[in-house]
């Protein structure tokens, strides 16, 4: 049963990754920029006050309009920093505090690398290369955020989107962590029970 889960894990991220590669970088950057709008808009970010969120690999949403926007209003960012293989939250003190780190992945500079600890952040902006009605996350094989959501115990997981990596169902396993909201350019969704789902948004 497990080895079926993740053979077909390994058939949907090549499928998405597929999609994903049809998008040019124009659409990438408008796309992004109308998930963010609705993000912005959002309960989850307006009643946040710490949020960690990614740092855009190019397959990604473009989260550059996002971090302006909270630093503006004076949100405290935090970002991923992965050392020996855990994932921890380190504060982003603004976007030139950055250097390269583990995996290419960009993270705060040594000299002025603070952390906070997950049970103190708010929401979380969760990456994942596609997602279901229902919030199940397909993430690409590492498991650092599984693991760090469940020590983020007090954070809405919220997951912004291409449309085009909306899926309807997800290969899940127990340690896998489902997001509370998907956000993409089209539609936003909740992990709700398929007959709660408004019919318009199950079609």
């Amino acid at each position: 049963m497990a080895e079926d889960i993740v053979a077909r894990k390994k058939l949907l991220r090549r499928e998405i990754k597929f999609r994903l590669a049809k998008l040019s970088p124009d659409e990438k950057i408008n796309l992004s920029r109308a998930v963010i709008q609705k993000f912005l808009a959002s309960p989850y970010y307006k009643d946040a006050k710490i949020i960690m969120a990614y740092l855009s690999m190019p397959d990604e949403i473009q989260l550059h309009e996002f971090f302006t926007a909270a630093f503006a209003d004076e949100k405290i960012l935090a970002v991923p920093f992965i050392s020996e293989g855990v994932m921890t939250a380190a504060v982003l003190p603004n976007l030139n505090s950055l250097e390269v780190g583990a995996y290419g992945i960009a993270t705060v500079k040594s000299d002025v690398r603070k952390f906070i600890d997950a049970e103190k952040i708010d929401c979380v902006i969760t990456p994942g290369l596609a997602f279901d009605k229902r919030g199940h996350r397909l993430g690409k094989g590492g498991g650092f955020y599984d693991k760090f959501l469940l020590r983020a115990v007090n954070a809405k997981k919220i997951a912004l989107a291409y449309d085009c990596q909306l899926v309807d169902s997800v290969p899940a396993e127990s340690f896998d962590v489902p997001v509370d909201a998907v956000i993409t350019n089209i539609k936003q969704l909740f992990p709700l029970p398929c007959s709660l789902i408004p019919k318009m948004e199950r079609d």
